[in-house]
């Protein structure tokens, strides 16, 4: 009875000893003999897929580029006689619509955002303040900084009015042309539905349509939100899609600019593009698709003048390209 029970012990250690060898022997060939498509993670986005867009959908074709010569681009606009200017590290360039090179200022510090007023003046956002030239690069005026947390990433102008968004505070601050500060928009205000602006990076932009409204981006949440003067929200538009209509990762769209019938042209990093909507926000159609940008190019700034015509700076190249509709 007891050489029956050693035997049957003996002969569950020896079936457990090959269940096992069984067990490892698939392990191993699991992991040293599976197909590449076998461990793909099927959740995985697959960006190189999505960069690789349909050329008859592109409706704009490259005409032009001309190098500036800063060491830093960060900004880009376009006064109402389609002189481009350029802002960066130290400096401000101007150059005649042709990309012939007009002038060139000195100014201390990043000069991430640029808009010029219908008077000329130049109005630059400094790191954390703003500073007024004349056309002539003639320092004006200086304002003081609102916070030293201030990160000055867009400014918009329309007078009497001045906008400034503040990627730092989180913040887009109203100011009249002397830089008094009047108010401050998008701040968390549960009782009129503003949720407070979504901000994890630099990219944080406004512009106002050629009607004057003022639309601000919310980067986190891939809305451009649609706000009064007084700082009232009014509506927005953007979705969260991976899809040529909507923007996906973090702080989309990174920057925007407006055709003279209100309709947006937008940029967006991670997926290196460039869209149009209509005024309503529907998607149209592709300026530039990924193939058109280097891998990792960020801070798209756009501006467009009254031929139409899409600037678009692009601080990977160093360059400013210059877009028409085919």
């Amino acid at each position: 009875m007891k050489d029956l029970k050693n035997m049957k012990q003996k002969l569950y250690i020896i079936g457990s000893i090959l269940l096992l060898l069984i067990i490892l022997f698939f392990i191993t060939k699991d992991l040293l003999f599976r197909n590449k498509d076998d461990i793909a993670n099927p959740y995985e986005y697959n960006l190189d897929q999505l960069k690789k867009s349909d050329s008859l959908e592109i409706a704009f074709k490259e005409i032009k580029q001309f190098t500036p010569e800063l060491d830093e681009l960060c900004g880009i606009a376009v006064d109402s006689s389609d002189r481009i200017y350029v802002s960066g590290k130290n400096g401000i360039e101007v150059f005649y619509n042709t990309g012939k090179p007009e002038k060139k200022f000195n100014v201390n510090g990043i000069a991430r955002s640029i808009d010029v007023g219908n008077d000329g003046n130049i109005f630059v956002g400094l790191d954390d303040h703003i500073e007024v030239f004349d056309n002539d690069g003639n320092l004006l005026n200086k304002w003081e900084s609102e916070s030293s947390n201030s990160i000055l990433t867009s400014v918009g102008v329309i007078s009497p009015d001045v906008f400034v968004a503040d990627a730092g505070e989180k913040v887009v601050y109203h100011y009249n042309l002397n830089g008094k500060l009047l108010n401050r928009i998008g701040q968390k205000d549960p009782q009129h539905n503003i949720p407070g602006f979504v901000v994890p990076s630099y990219n944080f932009d406004l512009g106002i349509s050629p009607s004057g409204n003022l639309w601000i981006v919310d980067p986190g949440r891939h809305l451009i939100m649609n706000f009064g003067y007084d700082g009232i929200l009014i509506s927005s538009w953007g979705k969260t899609s991976i899809g040529a209509d909507g923007f996906c990762g973090c702080c989309n769209p990174s920057h925007f600019a407006f055709f003279p019938d209100g309709s947006f042209i937008t940029s967006e990093k991670g997926i290196e593009r460039i869209k149009v909507y209509g005024p309503d926000g529907i998607y149209k159609y592709l300026v530039a698709s990924p193939d058109s940008f280097e891998e990792g190019t960020r801070g798209l700034d756009l501006a467009v003048d009254s031929q139409e015509r899409i600037l678009v700076l692009d601080p990977m190249k160093k360059k400013v390209r210059i877009f028409v509709k085919k």
